[in-house]
């Protein structure tokens, strides 16, 4: 089934491009999308981060941002949509790069990146904003529906098939490690394998956190490494300060290693 974002850009599939032999497999939650800064035609903003179409690769860094949104045409009645603020572009990508990756010397290169949900979902204040500004106009202004689902934990639950998916990105990764980004990867996907539902069953200190576990998935064994999420490591959005704190801690022990 196609779904489509406010202004019709069609969801697309994000998914690891370059399939060359990695060292790591990074196993986060959703794709992401692009947001754009909407303003009416008085200049004002109506939504500062406006989620408009699929991220154009996986863990994005924000890049080419201006070309993606340039291309997205609107009605003139309805203002103008231009490049959201930095921080709501990307964060997650560039997280990802200076906050696990490079710790741990691994570059882009060195890692295949994946996702439970290939796909962006809506999240609650992107719902409130598509309620209160696209809805009411589409109608009048003849815009297509927005169809892209919410996010929902349940939509995980029953991704069967995608969890074979995921078993064949790893093993055509041929990666030996495995890093998993937040209390969901363990949830409806490590716990396939072990006893382990959530982060905080690997322990809740700078004693426990960070540490690698060994697993055995299909006759291979593989080191895992269990950690926040990158909003969780960046503080973006609604965080938690201890696990923010634990991640910048395990940062420090590995830099002074």
């Amino acid at each position: 089934m196609n779904y489509f974002f406010p202004f019709g850009e069609k969801l697309k599939i994000v998914r690891q491009i370059d399939t060359n032999s990695k060292k790591v497999f990074v196993l986060g939650v959703y794709a992401s999308a692009v947001h754009a800064r909407w303003k009416d035609t008085n200049g004002k903003i109506k939504v500062n981060a406006f989620a408009v179409a699929s991220e154009p690769e996986i863990f994005w860094r924000g890049n080419n941002c201006q070309n993606i949104i340039e291309r997205i045409k609107i009605p003139k009645e309805l203002g103008t949509l231009e490049p959201a603020l930095e921080i709501y572009n990307g964060p997650s990508g560039k997280a990802l790069d200076k906050l696990f990756l490079d710790p741990l010397s691994y570059s882009r290169k060195d890692a295949w990146l994946c996702d439970l949900l290939p796909y962006a979902r809506i999240n609650p204040n992107q719902r409130k904003a598509i309620n209160k500004y696209y809805e009411p106009n589409k109608n009048k202004f003849g815009l297509p529906e927005c169809t892209i689902p919410n996010f929902s934990r349940t939509e995980l639950k029953k991704q069967s098939n995608r969890q074979i998916e995921i078993l064949e990105e790893l093993e055509n990764s041929k990666a030996e490690t495995i890093i998993l980004l937040g209390d969901l990867p363990i949830k409806f996907w490590l716990s396939n394998f072990t006893k382990y539902k959530k982060l905080s069953e690997f322990g809740e200190t700078s004693k426990d956190y960070g540490q690698f576990h060994q697993i055995r998935i299909n006759g291979k064994n593989y080191n895992f490494l269990p950690l926040v999420h990158p909003r969780q490591a960046n503080n973006l959005g609604k965080s938690s300060l201890k696990w923010n704190q634990l991640h910048q801690d395990w940062i420090n022990k590995i830099i002074k290693t």
